[in-house]
This record gives structure tokens, sequence and C-alpha cells, in this order.
């Protein structure tokens, strides 16, 4: 549709409509163009020499007619007449000239206005005998012509003659009534109307304003995006929205122009008249509004937010304080909620905007302070070491850049001094808690009263002086402490955000005291502090966890003086509520369901089972929220207290006559580094038969899981932070698929921790001994292949005495490293005795009699706690028969036995059994390690020898040693063999196990490596090496040793050591073990991996006289 405006005669105040056709009567003598011309016709309406209306070009049909259905509007004003011309156009697109001259005629306005609403026909002089016509239609609409109003305004611009104004304004209002919503002129009218009441009243009056923005609103609806004056519009109404503001500082108003700035920018290019003129004066001001507003951590706040920020690029001025606001509205909104997506993105903000003020930048010092504080606060929710090493860098140099006399020292000193505190409750130093007092003391003078800062750092300072209290029991801190608190409450707001803390601090502080005075009164104060501070707390408030855990330590206290038993039950209730209050973090939740095991096994309370059920839970929740295997198991370690809890709770259940809850708990709580990782390796047969679409997608979003958990090992926090993001998100989606499985017919229990009935398939093949250490008793629980699990006591052995039996063994291997191989090792000899008598006798007669197994059946040992040290395979007697017709029969006289560190781990294991593998054998032998990695071993190169000698000749072998046993290449053959012989130097490295290692020429292969590197082929694995079986001395019950590790990767069955292995001796075992385990395989025979168990207990008892005690039994079988 195209209009032009002409002017003609009379008519003043309305328009012609045309309709438009070109025709030619159907005769003998059509029109025709010029020969060179292509038959293409168009129609030009000339008003006079400056003003002309040109048609679309169109092609003639074969009824030589064209036709356009254009519209045009011309100006019924001046002009009494108007020419029409029809024209041959050169080209059909974009044409240079206008054409040549087919036909000219002159007609005039009256002529139209005679044919108003129907259709006429304007008739051209003939052209080569054809008689072309026009034929068109008129309608009369209404003018929107503005001239007179724009005069009028101009006039009162520059006479300020409100009369001018109000003449301007009324011509527009009538212009705008004669322009329908659906007229095309419309959106001008708006337009000028808008702007007369903006320039004319809308600078004081208000209601003059809202008037303004509702026409520039309208005007904009009727320019959407695409529309030529879409830009000019959306500025318009941010303009007046901006103007409103300022006359009255709503929000209201900021938030409807925000989004509308955020669409304008990309619209504007820098360097463009509007963006350089008008814009970014409109959008800076906008911004300087938002980054003036009150905190608001809604959803709508931080929407806000964001769109302040994305009008602030990199360069931009308002930059960091954009990053700032936005950061600590995320906080905010994170103390409300507890969504730790908030913390996070709160930290990479503070980041960004530290880095936009290097040093000598007057913002540094705020910056410094704001990420210091925020990686503190997610320390205390998650517990990461690195965040309170820098937030303790961050606060010393933000305190060295505001020395004595700068107006925010005050700020600095206190946030250095709750940093120290933090580290004194993770570190115990009192060096920390005593500078932390002084640097409060010093931030308290530059706060005197009436300062507003005043009741925080009271605050402060009382929470270093309670600390300290309860480390020192010096009743003068705890008084000044208690002081300090109600001081900070009389002068804190009732509204203060954080006020609920200062109730929360003086209830425990008074809880304090009433634990050392014993008065009623005080009791009664702390639990009232506690529901004052919870009922001014929304529902989902992190620190609603910290008021239960201040009314159960309460009401603990007095049921200890008055033991009543209504006090523990209130006490188990808030030890219930906080541990299971989803937003606190897991930390925290942890330590509080420690306690709650430790008071309900003091006080015999019921809920014991669930309170270690709890902890189990929420230490395997938090483990896995951590993105590496080596940072999961140190926050597993974190929680020193906690390590023996599995055994514990397994005791526990025992003394309730609930042995397979028993069976459940230390499975449930033992080799959790194993279980996790295993996850992502569950075998997805059965799912993937009922619902293959669910199974891809957990295949999937497991193997990003896994990917993700490589991609560590950079030094630049910021770099860490996004991964560990990226990784807890990817984490929420695979748990989301975890309970769309779990929804599933069948698949109530996926991946949850089993129950007796799962774990009893582990005993499948042969009963497994679960030994338990723990400090109410030691025992043994046999799982048998059917039926009820049986209780073995151990009536002489106490926890310490296990203890010591443990040391009392390493003590006597290292004694036999220097005797000769032929003096006997009678204290070896002695405590392997022990172990017989008051361990395994009892266990062997359970199996003998209740179970009635058979000699020469298999077993499993699954050790806890110290049992993990002690070679219990070996116990012997060590004595003559009672008719002296020969020595006692020992262990594995009797049985064969293996070790499996947990049960789930060894159904692992079966459950990855192939039939169908091609089977190969390589051997890594590396007697010449790298540097730093150990001496020479003269004996490995015979070793591999041997191993070769004694395979099946039919069994492919790959030999890698010397120069060729590298790190990688033994990897590769892990990767790529089913059965490996190993003979090297092993490592286990007791404080971080997944640094033990096999060592190679060029560098050490660690179990980290192994780990990582997933071979499902795998089979059988001897580890012909020092220390490969033993775990580490914080998590034992973890099992994190080489052995473990390569079971884990995909080997079923494993040879490990307990111990140092003499090379030249070890060459014995290994060449028995593998004449035992080929004996009788014929030329196209199987290799069958679950021998190894028998074949090394053979091979043991076949070279007694040639190997000592200690280098026999320092093998150990893992596995299937």
């Amino acid at each position: 549709m195209r209009y032009c405006t002409i002017m003609p005669g009379s008519w003043e105040g309305q328009y012609i409509r045309l309709e438009g056709a070109l025709s030619t009567v159907i005769s003998a003598k059509n029109l025709i163009a010029p020969f060179w011309h292509i038959p293409s016709i168009y129609v030009s309406i000339n008003v006079d020499s400056r003003r002309r209306w040109k048609s679309a070009i169109s092609v003639l049909s074969s009824d030589k007619s064209a036709a356009w259905g254009e519209i045009m509007i011309l100006s019924l004003q001046a002009l009494p007449a108007f020419s029409v011309e029809i024209r041959a156009s050169y080209e059909v697109d974009q044409m240079l000239g206008n054409g040549e001259l087919v036909g000219k005629l002159e007609a005039s306005w009256d002529e139209l206005l005679d044919h108003v609403d129907e259709p006429f026909e304007l008739s051209f002089p003939p052209v080569d005998g054809v008689h072309p016509s026009l034929t068109l239609k008129a309608v009369v609409v209404h003018a929107c012509d503005n001239q007179d109003g724009h005069a009028q305004l101009a006039k009162y611009m520059t006479l300020k003659t409100v009369s001018h104004l109000n003449d301007a304004v009324e011509h527009y209002q009538s212009v705008l009534d004669q322009c329908p919503v659906d007229h095309p002129d419309r959106a001008a009218a708006l337009t000028n109307l808008a702007w007369a009441h903006l320039v004319g009243y809308g600078r004081t009056d208000h209601e003059d304003i809202d008037t303004t923005t509702s026409l520039f609103r309208e005007a904009l609806a009727l320019h959407p995006q695409g529309h030529p004056d879409h830009t000019i519009s959306l500025f318009h109404l941010i303009f007046t929205l901006n103007l409103r503001h300022s006359k009255e500082q709503s929000a209201v108003y900021i938030q409807e122009s925000t989004p509308l700035c955020c669409k304008l920018l990309p619209l504007c290019p820098e360097g463009t008249y509007l963006r350089s003129s008008f814009v970014d004066i409109a959008v800076n001001y906008l911004i300087a509004q938002c980054n003036n507003f009150p905190k608001d951590a809604s959803n709508e706040g931080i929407h806000l937010l964001r769109m302040v920020l994305e009008l602030c690029p990199l360069g931009h001025k308002y930059r960091p304080i954009a990053l700032s606001n936005l950061a600590l509205a995320l906080k905010l909104r994170f103390h409300a909620s507890g969504i730790i997506d908030d913390m996070d993105e709160s930290v990479q903000l503070f980041r960004e905007a530290l880095s936009l003020c290097p040093e000598g930048h007057t913002g540094r010092g705020g910056c410094l302070n704001n990420l210091a504080f925020t990686l503190q606060y997610r320390f205390e929710n998650q517990d990461k070491y690195d965040d309170l090493d820098e937030a303790m860098s961050l606060n010393e140099e933000a305190l060295r850049l505001r020395p004595v006399g700068h107006e925010s020292r005050d700020e600095s000193l206190d946030n250095l001094g709750n940093a120290l505190l933090t580290r004194f409750f993770k570190h115990h130093n009192i060096n920390d808690i005593n500078r932390a007092i002084t640097l409060h003391r010093e931030a308290l003078t530059l706060n005197p009263p009436g300062h507003p800062s005043r009741d925080n750092t009271l605050n402060n300072l009382a929470l270093a002086l309670q600390k300290r209290y309860d480390k020192s029991h010096v009743s003068e801190d705890l008084d000044e402490a208690i002081e300090m608190y109600r001081e900070s409450l009389r002068v804190r707001r009732p509204d203060h955000p954080e006020r609920h803390r200062n109730l929360l601090n003086l209830s425990s502080a008074i809880c304090s005291r009433f634990i050392q005075t014993q008065k009623n009164e005080e009791f009664e104060e702390t639990i009232r502090l506690c529901q004052e501070s919870l009922a001014s707390l929304p529902s989902l408030h992190p620190d609603k966890s910290l008021s239960f855990m201040w009314l159960q330590v309460a009401y603990l206290a007095r049921h200890k003086m008055q033991d009543n038993p209504a006090d523990l039950s209130l006490a188990v209730e808030n030890f219930r509520l906080g541990s299971r209050h989803p937003t606190q973090g897991l930390p925290d939740r942890i330590k509080q369901v420690y306690n709650w095991t430790v008071a309900a096994e003091q006080y015999g309370h019921g809920s014991a089972l669930e309170a270690y059920s709890t902890h189990f839970e929420l230490l395997d929740a938090h483990v896995a929220t951590r993105l590496s295997t080596t940072s999961r198991r140190e926050a597993q370690a974190a929680f020193k207290n906690a390590r023996t809890l599995p055994v514990d709770a397994a005791s526990c259940a025992i003394r309730r006559n609930d042995i397979r809850r028993a069976v459940e708990l230390v499975e449930q709580g033992r080799g959790q580094q194993w279980s996790l990782a295993s996850r992502l390796r569950t075998p997805l047969h059965d799912l993937e038969f009922t619902n293959p679409e669910l199974a891809r997608e957990f295949s999937e979003l497991s193997k990003r899981l896994s990917d993700a958990q490589g991609s560590t090992g950079t030094i630049d926090r910021a770099v860490a932070d996004r991964a560990e993001i990226q990784y807890r998100r990817i984490t929420t989606q695979w748990e989301a698929v975890v309970a769309e499985i779990r929804d599933l017919q069948g698949f109530s229990r996926f991946l949850l921790p089993p129950s007796y009935k799962d774990l009893q398939a582990a005993a499948c093949q042969g009963p497994v001994i679960i030994l338990i250490g723990s400090k109410s008793s030691c025992s043994a629980i046999v799982v048998p292949t059917s039926g009820e699990p049986h209780h073995v006591r151990f009536p002489r052995i106490t926890l310490t005495e296990l203890e010591q039996l443990k040391d009392d063994f390493a003590t006597a291997i290292r004694h036999t490293v220097r005797m000769p191989p032929t003096e006997p090792r009678k204290k070896l000899r002695r405590l392997l005795r022990i172990v017989w008598d008051e361990i395994m006798l009892p266990i062997v007669n359970v199996l003998q009699h209740d179970l009635k197994l058979q000699h020469g059946s298999r077993i499993w040992l699954c050790p806890t706690a110290a049992f993990t040290s002690i070679p219990l395979h070996a116990a012997n007697p060590f004595r003559p028969k009672a008719d002296r017709s020969g020595p006692e029969s020992c262990l594995e006289d009797i049985f064969i036995c293996s070790y499996t560190p947990t049960l789930s781990a060894l159904i692992r294991s079966r459950q990855t059994m192939e039939t169908c593998v091609t089977q190969t054998f390589a051997a890594i032998g590396q007697g010449e390690p790298g540097a730093g990695q150990g001496s020479v071993l003269p004996a490995v190169n015979s070793e591999l020898k041997l191993v070769q000698k004694l395979i099946p000749p039919n069994v492919k072998f790959t030999k890698l040693s010397k120069g060729e046993a590298t790190q990688a290449g033994a990897l590769n053959i892990l990767r790529h063999n089913t059965w490996v012989h190993l003979a090297c130097h092993g490592t286990q490295d007791l404080e971080q196990p997944y640094n033990s290692r096999f060592a190679m020429r060029d560098k050490p292969l660690t179990l980290l490596d192994i780990i990582e590197n997933n071979s499902p082929q795998a089979e059988f694995a001897f580890l012909s090496a020092c220390h490969t079986a033993v775990g580490d001395e914080e998590t034992p019950d973890e099992a994190i040793h080489l052995a473990a590790g390569l079971q884990f990767s995909g080997f079923k069955s494993v040879v490990g050591t307990l111990w140092g292995v003499n090379d030249a001796l070890a060459k014995h075992v290994v060449k028995n073990f593998y004449e035992n385990m080929f004996e009788g395989l014929e030329d196209e025979g199987v290799m069958d991996c679950t021998k190894a168990a028998w074949a090394l207990n053979r091979a043991t008892h076949d070279v007694m006289t040639k190997v000592p005690l200690e280098q026999r039994t320092v093998f150990i079988h893992i596995g299937v």
C-alpha cells in the first residue's frame, strides 16, 4: 500500500483515496508496448513538478491488461487538476529513469468527486489505434493535517505564550479525534499531541506527565518491532517515564523504563546521533536511579537488576556497581531461600566487580570486602576451605587499604575479625580468636553510641567473646558477651533483617550460662528468644536451623539436669527439624545430626537408628556436591568425629537385635567414595528394556557428570567456581532423571541404599563376614547365602585391644625386614594366634555348626575400622591338636578366603562379569623407576619372564617393561587387556590415598589415574607390589587403595598386598599361583578369574618352606 499527499483546491481538511487499475477494451487493437521493451507498465499521478506518485511496475497479462489494487491518499488543497500518465518500464525491478510514455491525460478533482465510492474510467488518447483506459475508485476520508498545530507549537516555543500552546494542543487533539484506532496516521497524531503536552505542561504538572506517558505508550503499541518509527517511540516513552520518576521517586516508573532501555540500546548503535545525544543520557539516569534503590531480593527486584547489568556492558562506568548490586540482592535471596546457585552467582559477580577495580581504584576496598564476606558465608554453608583462605587474604588487603583515619576502617576491622573467628571454628587456634577480639574492640571505638553500625560491631565482639569462653571457660568473657548482645539488640531497629541473629546469639549465650548456673529463668529466656527468632523468619530461611539447634541444646541441658523425658523428646524433635531443614548448608546439618546420634546413644533414645541413617544420607549428599574425586574424599574426611559412625550404627542395631538393619547401616555408611563413583557406571539392562529413553538420558547425564569430574586442576578460583556451578547443574538434572526412574514400576529403589535382601546377593557363592569394631563392642555378622544373618560376639576383645592388636601387627611386620628368612616369626605367630582364638574361631564355629559350610568352601571377609589392618585370612592357632596327631587347622586350611571392601563392591563385580570376551594377558614390570620413585628391583624382569612362561600358549601375551613401562603405557595396557600382572614399586599414600601409586619410568601411575580409566572388559589383576590393599588413616572404612581402585575400574578379581613385598621372594608365590591357576587348563580353555582365591590359597601352602610367614600372608585376594 502506498500513500502520497498532493494539494488540490477545495474540500479543506479531507483526503481523496484512489484505488486504481489500468485496463484496455477487449478488442483486436490491444495495448502494445514498444518492441524494445518488456511488456510491463506503471502509472504515474503528477500534482506538480515536485509531487508525484508512482504505482508499482506490473507485467501485462495475456489480455493486455494490468492490475495494481494500490491505494494513494491525495490532499485536496491548492491546485484544481492533476495529470495521469501510463508508462512502459525498461525493467521489472528497480528502474533507472521514468521509462517511455504510453499515454497521458489531464483530470480534475471535481471529476473524481463526481464518482465518489464507485468505480469510474478515465480514457486516454489512442496509442497505435488502441484506447488505453484507467479504472479508478475515489473515497473521501478525513484529513490528518498537523501543519497548523506545528506552527502554533513553534510560536509557543519562541514566545512562551500560553494561548499558542493551547491552540496547538487543541489542534493536535482535533486531528487525533479524526484518526480512529485503525487509522494509518493515529500514531503520528498521538506523538504530536504527547510532545505538545510534554513541552507545555508536563515538566510541572504530574497529571499531564501521566497523560503524556499514556499517549506515548499507545504510539509505541502502534509502532511494533520492525516498524521504522519503533526506535523513536521507545525513546519517547523512556524519556517520559524517567521524567515522571524525577518528579516522584517511585520505582514503578524505573521498573517500566528499564526493559524498554534493554530493547532500545541494540537499535541505537554507538556513534549514532540518537544514541550520543539522547539515549545514553536517559539510560545513565535510569542506571543511577536503580543503583540507589534499596536492595530488593524478590524475583522481580533481581530481574530488574539483571536488566540494569545488561545496560552496563564491559567498559561502562557503572558496571562495577551494577555487578555489586545484583550480587548483594542474590546473596540476600540466598539468606531467605537457601538456593545455593544464588550464592555462587553472587561470588562470580563480586569477582568480576573486583577485577574492574584494580589497585588504586577508589572502589577496590568495597569490592574486596564484598567478595571476602560472601566467600566466608559460602564457606560456612559448604565447608570449602579455599573459600575461607581466599576470604582471609581479601580481608587483610582491604584492611591495608583502610588505614587509621579511613572512614570505612571499622567495616574492614569487623570483616577480618569475623573471618578470623570462622577460621578459629575450624582450626581452634586461640591466636585467631584473640586477634579477632582485638580487631572488634578497635572497630567498636570507631562506632560510638549513635553510630549506625554500632549494633553490628557489638554483636561481632560479643560472638568472639562467647566463643573464647567456650574454649577457655573464663566467665568474664561470657558475662561481657551477654551484655553486648543485649545492647546490640536494644539499638538494632525491630525491622532490621538481621535482628533474628541478635536474638539467636543472645539465646545461645544465655543457654551457655544456664548450663553453668542451672537457673530456670535463664532457660526460659533462652527458649523465648529462640522462639521469637523462629517466628520472625520465613519457613525456608536457612537460619531457622540455628534456632532449632539452640532449642535442642537448651532442652538437652535441662534434661541432663532434671532427667525429664519430655525435655529429651523436645530436644530430639529439634534435632530432627534442624537436620532436615532443606535450605541450611549440608555441613551444618551433618554436624547437628552427628550430635543427635551422640545424644540418642547417651540417653538411650529410640531415634538413634534414625539419626545414624539421616547422617549417612546427608553426608552422601554433601560429598556428592564436590566436583573432583579428591575433593569428595577431603569433604568426607573433614568430619573427623563421624569416622566411627558406620560401625557405631551397626552396633546400635545389634544391641536392639535388629541384625538385618545392622548390615544395611554398616553398608550405607562405608565405601561412600566408591558408591558415589559407581552410580555413574550403573548397569542399565533392566531399565533399557523398560524405558529406553530414560535409560539413554540417564546414561548421557552420567557421562557428562563423569567428564565434568575430570575438568579440575585449575588454580583460577573464578574458573573453578564456574566448573562447580556447571557440575551442580548437571547433578540437578541427573537427580531429576533418577527421580523419574524411581517412579517406574519395579525401580522404586533405584540407586537408593540397598536393603538386606539386596545385599544378601553378595553371599550367593559363599557367606560374607562383616567384622565390626566399635566402642560399645567388637563382633561379626555372618551374611549367609539365604536366611537370617548371624551375630558372632567377641567377648574378650574391646576396641582398645583391637587398636593395640593392629599396632602390634605393624610393629611385628617392620621387625621381620631385619630378620633372616629362616628365623621363626615368633611375635607374628603369637599375634595370628590371638586373631584365631578371639576373632576367627568363633566365626568358624558358626560357619561349620550353624551354616554347615563344607570344608574348602569360599568365604568373604569384609573388615571395618581397625580390622582392615589385621591379616584375618592368616589366623592360625599355631599349636598341635590335643591328640598330637598334627597341627590344628588354620583358617586357610578350612576355607578359601577372599576380601571385599563392601558387599556392594562384590555385587557390582559379579554384575559386570562378561562371558564373550577375547582374553588377553599383559605383564607390566618396572624395575628401574624414574627419579624419586624408588630403588632398583632386580628381580622384576625375571618375574615377567616367569609369568610369560606360565600362561596358556593360546592367550595373547603383551609385555611392558623398562623404557616402555611409562604411566601412559601402563594405562593403555590396563584399558585393553583382560588379565594383567604388575610388578613394580607400590606406595600407599596414607594422607592423600588417591595419590597412592605404582612406580613407572617417567611418572607414577596413581590410584586417581586408575579409577578414571574405565576397563569394563577386565577380569583379573595380580599386584606384585608393596602396600596395594591397605587403606589410609583418615578414612579406613572407605578402602581407598590400589587394589580397590583396580576392582572399581573393572577388574573383578584382584590379588593385592597388605604391606611390603620382597621381590626376590615374591616370585615363588607368583610361580605357584599361576601354576595352580592354570592347572588342567587345555589349549583352548578359558582362564577363570574366579579361581584366583583358591590358587592363592594353594600357592601360599606350597611355598611354606621357601617363603617366610610375613611374605606368604602379605598377599590377599579381593573380589569374585
